[in-house]
């Protein structure tokens, strides 16, 4: 898994074309302020390590949110991180099961919706720690 990790003051979405015929049709507009931002990819290696995946991909997302008192949460899928592309159902699933754990111990997350294309502006702090990149 990769992931960029952004301290954003304020974060919109829309969305713009669903290009998965398999997910829920979603006509979504959504600003988030003071929020962690995850641009992630989920790989076909993390098929075989899941856990290990899941579990670090958690940990980063509260170590940059403890950072900037933050306890909000945007996750936006960004397939142009890696050229290894884990199968979509099993991203999905890995994802969703990061919202539960995250929602349990009290952050609020949104997700951008998966299968679509998506406008979006980002606003990142200036501090060098609120741009963050991670290979999991």
């Amino acid at each position: 898994m990769k992931v960029l990790l952004f301290y954003a003051p304020s974060f919109w979405f829309k969305t713009y074309q669903k290009v998965l015929e398999q997910v829920p049709d979603q006509d979504l507009e959504v600003e988030r302020e003071k929020a962690v931002v995850v641009f992630y990819h989920v790989e076909a290696e993390d098929l075989e390590r899941r856990g290990k995946v899941l579990s670090k991909f958690i940990k980063n997302i509260k170590w940059l949110a403890g950072k900037f008192d933050s306890r909000t949460v945007v996750l936006h899928s960004f397939n142009h991180l890696s050229s290894s592309k884990a199968p979509a159902d099993f991203a999905g699933e890995l994802v969703r099961e990061a919202i539960e754990r995250l929602e349990r111990t009290g952050y609020s997350v949104t997700a951008t919706p998966f299968g679509y294309l998506n406008e979006w502006k980002l606003h990142v702090a200036g501090e060098s720690l609120a741009k963050v990149f991670k290979e999991i």
